[in-house]
């Protein structure tokens, strides 16, 4: 019997984005489902939640998150969930003053990783079959007030991957000074951009009968 990790976008979107909703991600397997961050306009969809994780427990969404998570008896969080072979770790990234996280996403050996905001590339995130990650800059890295961290650039982000042997890799937050590269006909060195609603499914090996 064949069967899949889904891994759904949600959303692709940096905060206040003009176009895109937050980035967010809905990730299935078996009968298992668990969303990562997101918020208005970039939910998940009704049904029940086994987790709800972000990769940052102080941001601007947080309250918003926290209600609705709330409604569907889950409880927004960063950490690790493991479920039915299924297993989620969270991991440190360098990008702002207070913790911040990305996920390692693996099952039968195969590895998704969603990391949609850094300064400085994951370590952890070498050989991911899938990666998931940021796009706020384009040519120049973002860099917050008192050097305490920001966001890399596209270029970046694409040269990391691929030296990290990341084989599949989707932009999935997508910020303005990239939006204005997107509309003057600009392509990324490597990788693709996330489209929301999309689903991106790894093939896993099928159960022993």
């Amino acid at each position: 019997m064949t069967r899949w990790l889904r891994l759904t976008l949600l959303g692709v979107g940096a905060m206040n984005s003009p176009r895109f909703a937050p980035a967010g991600l809905l990730l299935r397997h078996a009968r298992r489902r668990v969303a990562f961050d997101g918020g208005p306009g970039a939910l998940p969809p009704p049904g029940r939640l086994d987790a709800w994780l972000v990769t940052d427990e102080h941001s601007e969404l947080r309250s918003a998150l926290r209600r609705h998570a709330a409604e569907r008896d889950v409880q927004v969080r960063a950490g690790d969930v493991d479920l039915d072979g299924l297993r989620v770790r969270c991991r440190p990234v360098v990008h702002t003053s207070h913790p911040a996280y990305g996920y390692r996403i693996e099952a039968d050996g195969l590895l998704a990783v969603w990391a949609p905001e850094f300064l400085e590339f994951p370590a952890w995130a070498a050989g991911a079959d899938l990666m998931f990650a940021e796009a706020a800059a384009w040519n120049r890295p973002i860099r917050f007030r008192g050097g305490v961290g920001g966001h890399a650039t596209v270029r970046t982000v694409a040269e990391e991957a691929a030296r990290h042997g990341v084989r599949r890799l989707v932009y999935a937050h997508v910020g303005r000074p990239v939006l204005r590269a997107i509309d003057a006909g600009e392509r990324p060195p490597s990788g693709e951009w996330g489209v929301e609603g999309r689903t991106y499914a790894l093939r896993l090996l099928p159960q022993a009968s």
